[in-house]
């Protein structure tokens, strides 16, 4: 027997068991309203969506072409629609995430107003996104099951028996559009009690996946931008003990942490780590400071820094804003460090934050660290800060020189521009953009590809179409030809507005609470009507 009709059963023995007070309910639309509300809290999202995470980390560890994919929202209607759309075109949400991007919340969700990626947003911002993409989500369950069952009664009434059966069954096997979310702590927020905290609210409010970086919280900046400080690996793995305790007090057992390194980027440390032995951790960490050798107490100055290191006494370089500063190139060996590290105390997934997308280098760095730890596996920034047209345009014409190939008709610095667009090194350009996820997925332990401010970027584009023509020559057919046109012939749920944002679903409670005396919205002269 199916959850809906065993709350149909439920139901029906409450009320016989209330007596005559209970005359109006119907134990059906006790069970409609139950499947529309299948999550009760956020913790219920939590534990479902983590279960979900690690069912295809081991799948992903079985079969790399089975990695997972996201893009970030910023607004729970945008992240409800992504998914309505998933469902309608892929027909299941399986492998298909939901990101939540600290830049966004920064750009778009501040009471300040647009913010810059620096942590300068409210925290308290990030967990109420994660709760509002939940409630959208939540939403969509909720009206999709409510056309399910205004079709179910329409059979029924019908008398087609075979139809009333089909609908059933999908009634009884659906699929929610409720899917993980990796949600952006940035650095924490402060020391590891101020992680902890928000970690708990993140939680609570649905996210099964947290994503922690190695910037120092009061100096964090975008990935993407320079001026980037890192931390000792004891501050970082403090920040992730605390983020697991929050997963284990809240009982979500299997919550996954993933830990982000900017050491690729970041030339820059606020400390020197505490380092105890030769070969500790701290003292690999310090290896990295860029300085001078020194042999005599007369080479040091007032308030310079001395530390033993690799048996001598290093001064490391220190500028005028109390930074240390790292040896030029040993970016990559740290990241190596970082990552191993990570994995070793808590982790469950890797962020190696790129200045490019580049399989060979990401594999480069992956490679190392699986001599150490064998399923190491990746969460990877598909960065609009990228130039991804030209990064892949001049990744082939470097292969093509490798080559021998003429590349006499290229301009390697211009390859942006649109009259190679046509070009047989363009054409395949693209094709290295189209498999870059598959192909980075098999050959570099990416687990899972998002694109971390996608909807930013079309929000602005579709804004900035419409703009053009409506408030030029073309008036309402802007909108018309280029907005409700397309969301007719493409299916476009919210083309009924109404409907998206719930009155049937509130005209069906009506007739649950009030019979036929129920005020419905839904009548004949309702205007959404014209659109079937």
């Amino acid at each position: 027997m199916s959850a809906y009709q065993n709350d149909i059963k439920a139901a029906a023995e409450l009320k016989e068991k209330a007596g005559s007070g209970w005359s109006a309910i119907n134990p059906e639309s006790v069970a409609r309203m139950r499947a529309q509300n299948r999550f009760k809290t956020g913790l219920d999202v939590a534990k479902y969506t983590a279960a979900i995470m690690r069912k295809d980390m081991a799948e992903y560890d079985a079969d790399t072409s089975l990695y997972t994919q996201s893009l970030g929202c910023w607004h729970g209607f945008i992240g409800q629609q992504k998914l309505i759309s998933i469902k309608k075109h892929l027909k299941t949400t399986n492998k298909r995430y939901l990101y939540l991007s600290g830049w966004m919340v920064a750009a778009l969700r501040s009471e300040f107003g647009p913010l810059p990626d620096q942590s300068m947003h409210e925290k308290t911002s990030v967990a109420a996104l994660i709760e509002e993409l939940y409630t959208f989500l939540r939403q969509a369950d909720a009206r999709e099951l409510d056309l399910l069952f205004t079709a179910l009664d329409a059979a029924r009434e019908a008398g087609d028996q075979a139809k009333a059966a089909e609908i059933q069954s999908q009634i009884d096997n659906y699929e929610t559009h409720v899917v993980p979310i990796i949600a952006d702590i940035d650095a924490g927020f402060g020391n590891a009690e101020a992680t902890y905290l928000l970690a708990k609210k993140m939680i609570e409010a649905g996210a099964c996946c947290i994503q922690i970086e190695n910037q120092v919280s009061d100096e964090k900046q975008c990935g993407h931008q320079d001026g980037k400080v890192t931390v000792p690996h004891s501050d970082f793995l403090a920040k992730i003990n605390a983020v697991r305790y929050a997963f284990l007090e809240l009982g979500v057992d299997d919550g996954v942490i993933v830990a982000r390194t900017d050491s690729l980027g970041a030339g820059l440390t606020k400390q020197i780590a505490v380092t105890n032995e030769p070969g500790d951790l701290g003292d690999q960490y310090n290896s990295f400071l860029d300085g001078d050798y020194i042999t005599s107490a007369d080479d040091i100055q007032n308030g310079d820094v001395v530390i033993k290191s690799n048996g001598k006494l290093l001064k490391p370089k220190r500028l005028a804003s109390g930074l240390f500063q790292f040896r030029k190139d040993t970016g990559v060996d740290r990241v190596v460090l970082d990552c191993i590290t990570s994995l070793q105390n808590g982790a469950d997934l890797l962020w190696i934050e790129t200045e490019k997308p580049h399989v060979g280098q990401i594999a480069e760095m992956v490679n190392r660290i699986r001599e150490v730890v064998p399923n190491a596996k990746l969460v990877y920034n598909n960065s609009p800060s990228f130039n991804w047209t030209l990064n892949f345009r001049q990744q082939v014409f470097d292969a093509m020189v490798e080559e021998g190939k003429d590349v006499s008709a290229y301009d390697r610095a211009k390859l942006m521009s649109v009259e190679y667009d046509e070009t047989e090194l363009a054409q395949l350009a693209d094709e290295k953009i189209r498999t870059f996820q598959a192909d980075a997925s098999r050959e570099a332990g990416i687990f899972h590809h998002l694109i971390t401010l996608p909807t930013y970027h079309t929000a602005a584009l579709s804004t900035d179409n419409l703009a053009k023509g409506y408030f030029d020559k073309e008036g309402m057919l802007a909108y018309v030809k280029g907005v409700q046109r397309q969301e007719i012939r493409q299916g476009i749920a919210c083309v009924k507005h109404q409907n998206m944002a719930g009155s049937d679903i509130g005209d069906n409670h009506k007739e649950y609470f009030a019979g036929e005396a129920a005020l419905k919205a839904g009548g004949k002269d309702n205007t959404m009507n014209q659109f079937g």
